[in-house]
């Protein structure tokens, strides 16, 4: 193995040559590292596998209900401001009557739906059911021809009310005995202070709506606060069940959620989180195939090593149901149900989850599916029905009718500024929520950002490679092999021939092990001096470090996907930096349990721009006596791109560099 290869650098105009470490792989040879295959992106395969006991799934169902409040923003969940609800414009018709609505989730963004009740008289408070409706708004209208193709197939039954699929299942639902609101999406119908091109359509970067004081929704200061539309739509969400509840003529006990498409994504999304709904119908979106293409469907870190299958279990053991149509839900019938049985039979509840095939349909929310949800409600909701529900025609709302805004209702301002006042009124209601949060309850978010808890030694294979005995030392060439994730951690040790003083020195870098040497392949001043004093050093290329790459890495990978979106990628996948972040867990592992002889001290370095990746690993290893860092002014905050190396989702939300540091368990030395 060659001991030395010299590459070129041009640092401050100056042509420099500095040696590259002693390779554990062949040149020319990338490691078989699993992290080097294609990310994962939004059309993949992401099955549900079923814990073997309750116990072993309430742990994770307790961590990914954390997940799900991290990435849509809410941990810590927000206070929640006066919803200032406003109801006019009531119009009766054949068992139900229309009322349109307007709340407020934050100050100043506005909700808006049509409120549907029944006209009949009841004797006590009423069911509720919460209707987000999907793409398409609840505007959409079947064409003439669409509708008659629709009746032919057996997907719809009425020409007239069947065009508006969405009011029939709203007008339904009020007939037979409900409150229901019908809420308008992000951009859709009435919701227009932030348009739809913006949460439906976003596809390129806005460099003018970047930066560190007054920025927008998908820039790289909005990602580093977890702000997203996915998350705003899940506050929306939370904020409508708030309403239902307000409401003197509804039962807070007998509330449910059921929606179609993106409004099943939101449907998954809240019943994982709000504990209020006794009740669920996610329709079109339960499948271990294509988990949401719209940016209002994604957002970071939600997806990463889960899917949606196995998030509509959290909702478990309460009862829900879905179909599987001829889309990406044609699978669930063999690939995703079963595994929901599996999870439901765990609480002895196997009956509480049901899965139709519809699969000689379209995607849809049509007739059929909704026969399916009524009946699911009556069962579950205690409505009291003996006979199967049959919906019924209807006549269709005005234009009017549907309208919220009107000369005395005026639409409220929205467009560029109102993003960044609404961005801005987030963060400033965030900052003031983490700082009252503990340092075990930081520590927590942190580890989710990461998504990762350090390995324990068991489960870190060494495989050597070479050892050469030099003057002052003796050099171990190794691979650490993580196998439950098909990692590979390429190491260079330097032992003292003196006698070993008992400490470790673990130096991290932007170089990799290459930091260890000087220009001529010797050990620099500082690791000898190390040397001398009978401590051992250990160096390591992190991921995208060193032999991991064939050339330098100018920004990290993005799934192919055309629009320009952070959620599409580190949706499904770790950053750059929380991988590297993993392997320095993995690395300090590996030296607190050495093979040969448990070392007392544990010391590291972070040279260069690494020092928030220590931090954050020294976060959850403990056991480490002392580190130093070399550029404590590093702020994500001043990070201007998504794909920069060290970009991480939440950082900024829960503080920072200064946050890690003092989360971090051990001492601080400051170069």
């Amino acid at each position: 193995m060659k001991r030395l290869v010299f590459t070129f650098a041009v640092l401050g105009g100056v042509l420099v040559c500095a040696a590259e470490a002693p390779r554990v792989f062949p040149k020319g040879k990338l490691p078989d590292d699993a992290r080097l295959k294609p990310l994962k992106d939004l059309n993949g395969h992401f099955p549900f596998v079923v814990p073997k006991t309750l116990k072993a799934w309430e742990a994770r169902k307790a961590e990914l209900k954390r997940r799900v409040l991290v990435a849509t923003g809410l941990h810590p969940m927000p206070a929640k401001t006066p919803l200032n609800a406003v109801i006019h414009g009531k119009t009766t018709h054949d068992g139900f009557t229309a009322e349109k609505v307007y709340f407020e989730s934050v100050p100043g963004f506005y909700v808006t739906g049509i409120l549907f009740r029944p006209t009949a008289k009841a004797k006590g408070k009423r069911p509720a059911v919460l209707c987000p409706h999907g793409h398409g708004g609840r505007l959409q209208t079947h064409s003439e021809s669409r509708i008659l193709q629709e009746i032919e197939i057996g997907a719809e039954k009425f020409k007239e009310s069947g065009r508006m699929p969405k009011v029939a299942r709203a007008v339904t639902l009020a007939r037979l005995g409900n409150v229901v609101l019908l809420f308008d999406m992000i951009g859709y119908a009435d919701s227009t202070q932030l348009s739809y091109q913006l949460a439906h359509r976003f596809a390129k970067q806005r460099p003018e709506m970047e930066g560190k004081a007054s920025w927008g929704l998908y820039s790289t200061q909005a990602e580093m606060r977890l702000q997203s539309i996915m998350g705003l739509q899940t506050w929306i969400g939370i904020r409508a069940l708030d309403f239902l509840e307000s409401l003197p003529d509804v039962d807070p006990k007998r509330m449910a959620v059921t929606g179609g498409s993106g409004g099943g994504t939101q449907t998954i999304l809240l019943c994982a989180i709000d504990d209020r709904p006794i009740a669920a119908f996610p329709n079109g979106m339960v499948s271990t195939s294509m988990q949401g293409g719209c940016t209002c469907e994604n957002c970071a870190l939600l997806r990463v090593g889960t899917g949606n299958v196995e998030l509509t279990a959290l909702f478990a053991p309460k009862p829900q149901g879905m179909t599987a149509a001829d889309d990406w839900t044609r699978a669930m019938m063999t690939d995703g149900y079963p595994q929901l049985q599996q999870l439901y039979a765990l609480y002895d509840k196997k009956e509480n989850v049901f899965c139709a095939d519809l699969t000689r349909f379209k995607h849809n929310y049509n007739y059929v599916s909704r026969g399916l949800m009524y009946d699911w409600f009556n069962r579950h909701m205690k409505w009291g029905f003996t006979k199967p529900i049959v919906e019924q025609d209807f006549k269709l709302l005005t234009k009017e009718q549907h309208s919220v805004w009107n000369a005395k209702h005026p639409e409220p301002k929205g467009g560029e500024t109102f993003e960044r006042k609404l961005t801005k009124w987030i963060a400033d209601r965030d900052d003031n929520l983490v700082a009252k949060m503990s340092k075990d309850e930081l520590r927590e978010a942190w580890g989710t950002l990461i998504g990762r808890t350090p390995p324990a030694f068991k489960d870190i294979t060494r495989e050597k490679v070479d050892e050469f005995k030099r003057d002052s030392h003796i050099e171990f060439l190794d691979i650490l092999r993580l196998k439950r994730h098909g990692e590979v951690l390429p190491v260079v040790s330097l032992y003292p021939k003196k006698k070993w003083n008992k400490g470790v020195a673990v130096i991290v870098s932007n170089q990799g092990k290459s930091a260890l040497f000087d220009a001529k392949g010797e050990p620099t001043a500082e690791v000898l001096a190390l040397l001398d004093r009978g401590t051992a050093v250990v160096g390591a290329d992190l991921f995208q470090q060193g032999e991991f790459l064939n050339e330098p890495l100018q920004q990290t990978r993005k799934v192919a996907n055309n629009r320009e979106y952070a959620g599409y990628s580190f949706g499904y996948n770790h950053t750059l930096f929380a991988r590297r972040v993993h392997d320095v867990m993995t690395l300090l592992s590996w030296v607190g349990g050495f093979e040969e002889e448990k070392p007392e001290r544990v010391t590291v370095q972070a040279k260069g721009n690494t020092g928030a990746i220590m931090a954050a690993a020294l976060l959850q290893v403990g056991g480490i006596q002392q580190a130093a860092m070399e550029n404590p002014k590093f702020r994500f905050a001043n990070l201007k791109s998504y794909r920069h190396p060290d970009f991480l989702p939440g950082a900024v939300k829960y503080g920072d560099l200064p946050a890690l540091m003092k989360l971090s368990r051990t001492t601080w030395i400051l170069k």
